[in-house]
């Protein structure tokens, strides 16, 4: 089974990972950040990774450190749940619409850490929650999870509907890039034999 826990606790947090790749998208969320605790949800449901967070952050200072903690965290818990990436599809990619909002995901499980992001939140807020962190946690993810992933805003005017249709572009092209090929179930999918 494609299991992984990680604990990572600094002066900022503490913070426990636990992810399923072959789960159904069960999720169980408490970061104390609650428009993040929905996103995460987002990222599970859609990607059907069973996934349970347990953060504890200066919540007091700000979101920033807790978000992209997590962010830190789940890359690194992907990166070992996966392995040594035999018989995974390891490309994804999804165009998702979210009312007047259209995201565009491609990823590369690549060992190759590199975020594209072209998305243009329109407010600084969605409630209590700062726009720039949904940078900030695809940045650690892509960064601990060695994704190389691009993430485009094709339309949007609700800050909302973007970061939402963002975490679940991908949240699909992780689902795809994580599932066995049933072609190739037996080897690594790269010509160089090891990602």
């Amino acid at each position: 089974m494609r299991t992984a826990k990680i604990t990572r606790k600094t002066a900022e947090t503490d913070i426990t990972v636990e992810i399923n790749l072959d789960g159904s998208g069960v999720y169980d969320n408490q970061t104390g950040v609650g428009f993040f605790d929905h996103m995460l949800d987002q990222l599970s449901r859609h990607s059907l990774v069973d996934m349970t967070v347990r953060a504890k952050g200066d919540l007091h200072i700000d979101d920033h450190h807790t978000v992209e903690d997590v962010g830190i965290a789940l890359g690194q818990a992907l990166a070992a749940a996966v392995g040594d990436k035999k018989g995974i599809r390891r490309y994804g990619e999804c165009h998702l619409p979210m009312d007047d909002a259209q995201v565009r995901c491609a990823l590369d499980l690549s060992a190759r850490p590199f975020l594209v992001w072209n998305v243009d939140m329109p407010t600084a807020k969605i409630g209590t929650f700062d726009t720039e962190l949904v940078r900030e946690f695809f940045q650690a993810l892509a960064t601990q999870g060695g994704i190389t992933l691009h993430i485009d805003q094709l339309h949007g005017f609700n800050s909302h509907h973007i970061a939402e249709a963002a975490f679940k572009a991908v949240a699909r092209a992780l689902r795809i890039a994580l599932e066995t090929d049933p072609r190739k179930s037996d080897a690594i999918p790269s010509t160089k034999g090891k990602l």
